[in-house]
């Protein structure tokens, strides 16, 4: 987030948007690129099982630096863009996806939805919204995902390129730029055209209750189930084994070197939630992934694919952990799902508040994280969307 914010005050700056937090103040479409790596950084933010990515992050930054450009819209005015921003980013991802048959980061898709919500919101007509998302969707980042799953990096699924695009996509199509034919051109007739506006699939998002890749949040909360129930201690695990799809048995076990290491493992976070009882930022931030006694049970943990768990992936993900004590009692979790997922789990309001808490209070105190929350429950009567952005920042 720092080096993002770094660049963009350096290569485009400009008194027009906000970077969160710092305050800081750049061109439109810097705010959406810097704005866009930091909204992923924690890798925490919501997700849409079935395109295997994060639509919210893949057009929030660029929405609200569309926001400052436009100068004020109401609440209730920019909560319609929010949802045409999911709506439309989810169906692109699903459309994307079987056109085109390989792992698409979020910020491929994530892009048409970044230029349909900013253009909703900075008055385009229909016929350059068409050409913004034809625009975007040409322009897009095409990320090789698996590779920054491999080898864990900064990409951050594309998302700040993503939104970057979407956004200057908006502004292009305004001064008549045109793009390919959209995508959903190639679809017309299929569901997730014919059902927009009828069907909502903002409601069938999942949470992430911790900082990790959502691969691995299964077996973090079979792990934090058995701790639980049987009162385990990290002095007593002897063996910990985790049945898991493949894709989260891929994910690297090695002792992580930083962040990105240590978001996207299976080893880590299941250690983390075993000695800490949480995954959280400072399970994943310098010095917690450094710690011995974590690496070393992280060391010896042991992965299995699942066939049964692999057969219902990507539509749920699903592992079990059996944990062998030194004593010699075997504690086996059964199947379970990752945390807050739709429809039969997802997170009551109190949780929604705990978390956001749990995430803002370090970053902008008390006082300010108490302020942007009041305003989020209520922001259907805000007469000015700008607070958002003003209650983000440091005070």
């Amino acid at each position: 987030g720092d080096i993002m914010a770094g660049v963009a005050c350096e290569q485009v700056p400009r008194n027009q948007a906000t970077i969160v937090v710092s305050g800081e103040r750049v061109s439109a479409v810097g705010a959406a690129l810097a704005n866009g790596f930091a909204q992923n950084a924690l890798d925490i933010d919501d997700g849409y099982r079935r395109v295997k990515g994060h639509p919210g992050a893949a057009f929030l930054p660029a929405l609200l630096a569309a926001l400052e450009v436009r100068g004020s819209c109401t609440g209730s005015e920019f909560l319609t863009a929010v949802v045409l921003g999911y709506e439309i980013g989810i169906r692109a991802g699903l459309i994307r996806h079987a056109a085109y048959p390989t792992y698409h980061s979020s910020g491929s898709w994530g892009a048409v939805a970044a230029a349909a919500c900013a253009g909703r919101l900075l008055g385009l007509g229909r016929a350059h919204l068409r050409e913004a998302l034809g625009t975007a969707e040409y322009h897009a980042p095409i990320a090789p995902m698996m590779k920054g799953i491999d080898v864990p990096c900064m990409g951050k699924d594309s998302l700040g390129w993503g939104n970057m695009t979407g956004l200057a996509s908006a502004f292009m199509a305004r001064r008549g730029f045109t793009g390919v034919e959209p995508l959903f051109s190639e679809a017309p007739e299929t569901e997730w055209v014919t059902n927009l506006g009828r069907r909502y699939e903002i409601l069938n998002l999942y949470f992430k209750p911790y900082a990790a890749c959502r691969w691995a949040q299964p077996a973090v909360a079979g792990c934090l189930q058995l701790v639980r129930e049987n009162r385990l201690k990290p002095a007593d695990l002897a063996r910990v084994k985790v049945r898991t799809f493949a894709a989260a048995a891929a994910l690297t076990r090695r002792p992580p070197a930083n962040t990105e290491e240590a978001q996207y493992n299976l080893a880590f976070p299941v250690a983390a939630a075993l000695v800490d009882g949480a995954v959280g930022p400072a399970q994943v931030l310098p010095p917690r992934i450094f710690d011995r006694d974590l690496l070393d049970l992280a060391g010896r943990l042991e992965v299995e694919v699942a066939q049964e768990f692999e057969d219902r992936f990507p539509a749920k993900a699903i592992a079990s952990v059996e944990i062998t004590t030194r004593d010699g009692l075997r504690y086996d979790s059964g199947a379970v799902e990752a945390r807050w997922e739709p429809p039969d789990t997802l997170p009551s309001d109190d949780e929604l508040q705990e978390k956001f808490s749990w995430l803002a209070v370090p970053v902008l105190g008390t006082r300010r994280a108490d302020e942007l929350s009041q305003l989020i429950w209520q922001f259907e009567k805000s007469a000015d969307a700008r607070q958002l952005i003003d209650r983000s920042v440091v005070g």
